[in-house]
């Protein structure tokens, strides 16, 4: 299976504690890391490729200069990093038809082959939307006049490489964000939602990017039935969203002691 993320310097220590439960509980899987970015190391990249090789899985760097994007658009503190996963498909391989790009704020706590394997051949990307209606109803209004039934995360996109190559134009995407700069919270996920989302398969939040923050609300909504052994049963994804993250000190979210398991296991062995 092919894994796509794309950092800096400063998310290499949960990056590797999401790698490390995704190869926990994968047993069996075979595992290629595509790691696009432009500015770590050869030390930070030799020392990934070794943490990953520990698992018999492999990493291939991709390293993007800057001057690939020096005519595009780009908003305050948010970088030309922003453009990395949406045009991922112009610098990773060609025999690549599928990958699925997952960020370094995450859990994987049980399979991913099911999520792997969706058929997306009709859709350029599958990812969740989180249900809850004060979000969607306040991105639907920003986003206007761009009609968009749902607002997906972009945190885990099952990503359809050789439809996103005959489809998406990278100057539609400059354009949107020159023409937009003022209504743009969240850049690279406000863009694929304006322009893509029609184009995209929805899939289970509660399943594929749980969103740690809102544990009453989902058992709230299911009527009990995902309390915490649902979840740590059926949930694939964790996903920590938000300013709060898990690794720093101050974190105090009902999943900090899972977090800090895997933690624990990714820097002890």
């Amino acid at each position: 299976m092919n894994i796509l993320v794309t950092l800096n310097s400063n998310y290499i220590k949960p990056l590797k504690v999401m790698l490390k439960s995704l190869f926990i509980n994968n047993q069996g899987e075979s595992f290629t890391i595509y790691l696009m970015h432009s500015s770590l190391t050869d030390e930070e990249i030799e020392d990934i490729k070794n943490f990953i090789n520990k698992d018999n899985n492999k990493l291939e760097e991709i390293y993007l200069d800057d001057s690939l994007f020096n005519d595009a658009p780009t908003l305050l503190h948010y970088t030309k990093e922003m453009y990395y996963r949406l045009l991922a498909f112009k610098f990773l391989p060609k025999n690549l038809d599928k990958i699925l790009y997952l960020d370094p704020d995450i859990l994987v706590i049980n399979p991913i082959k099911k999520l792997y394997h969706e058929d997306i051949s009709e859709y350029l990307y599958a990812a969740a939307y989180h249900d809850k209606i004060s979000i969607k109803e306040i991105n639907k209004l920003r986003l206007t006049p761009y009609e968009i039934a749902e607002y997906y995360n972009s945190g885990v996109l099952l990503m359809n490489l050789e439809l996103q190559r005959k489809t998406i134009d990278e100057n539609e995407i400059y354009k949107f964000v020159e023409k937009n700069r003022s209504k743009l919270i969240m850049p690279d996920q406000d863009i694929l939602n304006a322009l893509y989302s029609k184009k995209i398969k929805s899939l289970d939040e509660k399943l594929y990017n749980y969103d740690a923050r809102y544990y009453r609300y989902y058992k709230l909504k299911t009527g009990g039935l995902w309390d915490m052994d649902y979840v740590i049963k059926n949930t694939v994804i964790l996903h920590f969203c938000g300013k709060k993250k898990p690794w720093n000190k101050n974190y105090r979210g009902k999943f900090h002691a899972l977090y800090k398991h895997y933690e624990k296991i990714t820097y002890t062995n």
